[in-house]
């Protein structure tokens, strides 16, 4: 199985974060399966690529260390397929999602930690 983690502070208060993050994972093209305030998880809707390369994207928003404008949250991003290559399809999705939070304009990143 191939799995993907980073972990984020962005300066956003974490009861807007939530929100944000389903309509980012949605532009991602991926279907969001579950949520609440502090957990997101998240597939690739099916079609484009063989079933056992089809991503999961779990958010887990920290709202313990949160603040009223910075939230850490964690991201793991993971399939079935085996990650023979270093290059492999989950990979490019990690670095797809990962581009995604960076750069995104609803929120300063403060720090990007990849696991």
């Amino acid at each position: 199985m191939a799995r993907y983690t980073c972990s984020f502070i962005v300066s956003v208060p974490s009861d807007h974060l939530q929100a944000l993050l389903v309509e980012l994972l949605q532009d991602c093209q991926l279907d969001i399966q579950y949520h609440t305030a502090e957990y997101i998880i998240a597939r690739e809707v099916p079609g484009n690529v063989p079933f056992p390369k089809l991503v999961t994207v779990e958010v887990l928003i920290d709202k313990s260390k949160s603040t009223e404008t910075e939230t850490r949250m964690s991201i793991v991003i993971k399939n079935e397929e085996l990650p023979l290559q270093l290059d492999n399809y989950c990979r490019q999705m990690f670095e797809f999602i990962k581009q995604a939070i960076e750069s995104s304009r609803h929120w300063h990143l403060i720090e990007s930690l990849a696991g």
